[in-house]
């Protein structure tokens, strides 16, 4: 189904079951489908599960504008409030994850029961004189040139470190790798290019401080795209009503390849 925002893009998203609503936010230049082992498993345990598709990614309009996390956001509650979503648990993976973070601190009063940010670029990614243990700014620029000038192989590439396939003893499944590459080929070029800076230099530090609802964060602790050490404990720090579950040797894509850990930590959290 499609959602045409103010401006004229239209938003792709999924809507499926019944019950409480959760709320899946997705990462860096996928889509909805990224979700599906989430999906799958809570509309079988009774709730509504919502995705969608950011504009210039997956079905979502390939738009020239509003690559920002600002937009992002609004995006996201243009289509909430269509969908009339309340009582929500908003989930968000990596991009998605500050996504999320934004969103609740934005528009989550009285529709937001709890939020998790798993794998997430909260509260900041870039090397700054303020966070001097960030990501520097080369590495964004080397992802930005592989993006924008060798994108096919270079998604291929970003696989192996994603899911933590160049470990010894990983398990690689091509299948998986496929299907990323699958999603990220769908979207924009243009919009996966001047997405990097919407996830790299967004700070969330005053969106994570004025949360004060419930919000779980998951990550693994061999993390080889948002280090663990700059992102999760962190981010716990500055919520008033956080809790944090760290995994050790889980990969960035940990929903995927880990997906019966995070599915089953997610519903305890929901439950609790």
């Amino acid at each position: 189904m499609k959602f045409t925002v103010k401006d004229g893009t239209e938003i792709y998203y999924k809507d499926w079951g019944t019950g409480q609503p959760i709320v899946f936010h997705h990462g860096w230049p996928l889509s909805s489908d990224d979700w599906d082992a989430q999906m799958m498993f809570f509309v079988q345990h009774g709730y509504r599960v919502v995705a969608h598709d950011r504009r210039g990614h997956g079905r979502s309009t390939q738009a020239a504008t509003g690559h920002n996390m600002e937009t992002y956001v609004n995006d996201a509650a243009e289509l909430y409030d269509y969908l009339g979503l309340q009582d929500a648990i908003h989930v968000g993976h990596s991009t998605g994850g500050g996504e999320v973070i934004s969103y609740v601190a934005k528009y989550g009063k009285g529709r937001v029961a709890k939020a998790v940010l798993i794998s997430a670029v909260t509260p900041l990614m870039l090397q700054t004189e303020n966070n001097p243990e960030g990501v520097p700014m080369s590495v964004f620029d080397e992802i930005r040139q592989g993006t924008a000038f060798n994108r096919p192989q270079y998604f291929q590439d970003f696989t192996i470190p994603f899911y933590g396939y160049n470990r010894e003893g990983a398990k690689v499944s091509q299948g998986i790798r496929d299907n990323w590459w699958r999603q990220g080929m769908m979207g924009s070029i243009l919009a996966h290019h001047d997405g990097i800076k919407a996830f790299s230099e967004t700070d969330f530090t005053e969106d994570l401080k004025s949360v004060d609802l419930p919000v779980l964060v998951l990550h693994g602790e061999d993390d080889q795209i948002v280090p663990f050490a700059i992102s999760a404990p962190k981010a716990v720090k500055l919520l008033k009503n956080g809790k944090l579950i760290s995994y050790p040797g889980f990969p960035h894509g940990m929903p995927t390849t880990e997906a019966a850990t995070i599915n089953a930590d997610i519903l305890a959290f929901i439950q609790s």
